[in-house]
């Protein structure tokens, strides 16, 4: 539970942030279609950084060397 209430904080304040970077008030049509605009994009920069980041741990090697000594 605690999971999916930081995963909403999360897009909230990014929320937040868009609309106070682009100077963004929420009454008019073209502003509330520029912020879902920048919103979505977010969101996409953000999945494709999560997915680029698993790769890169997918990839590592996490088993310890054979050190064993003759």
């Amino acid at each position: 539970m605690k999971i999916i209430i930081l995963i909403i904080m999360f897009f909230c304040i990014g929320a937040f942030f868009i609309l106070s970077q682009n100077n963004l008030s929420l009454n008019s049509s073209e502003n509330i279609d520029e912020f879902i605009s920048l919103y979505t994009a977010w969101i996409n920069k953000n999945l494709n950084n999560i997915g680029t980041l698993t790769g890169y741990i997918v990839k590592l090697d996490w088993l310890p060397k054979n050190s064993t000594k003759n």
